[in-house]
């Protein structure tokens, strides 16, 4: 069988890809895995802070305030009653 440029350039898209590949492979460094202490020790020497006379309790946060309930109604929120021109507006439709 006789060599072609066909085969030659299969060869080519198929072992150009290959070979860097390994290359790259071959060439990498495997990290290390971390290493962990065996205790961790926290600093101890940080103020504390101190509540001022003037405050009588925290400030409550977003998540703490409650907030009061819409009003319920009876047609979809954002209708404004205007289907544009020609439209039917419901059964009291005087325009």
């Amino acid at each position: 069988m006789v060599f072609t440029r066909r085969m030659a350039a299969l060869a080519a898209v198929v072992l150009i890809p290959l070979g860097v590949a390994a290359t790259s492979f071959a060439l990498a460094d495997s990290p290390e895995p971390p290493k962990v202490p065996p205790r961790v020790e926290l600093d101890s020497g940080s103020p504390t802070p101190t509540p001022t006379a003037s405050s009588t309790g925290p400030e409550p946060t977003p998540s703490d305030e409650v907030v009061s309930r819409p009003p319920v109604t009876d047609s979809p929120a954002g209708d404004d009653d205007d289907d544009g021109p020609g439209g039917d507006d419901g059964p009291d439709d005087d325009g």
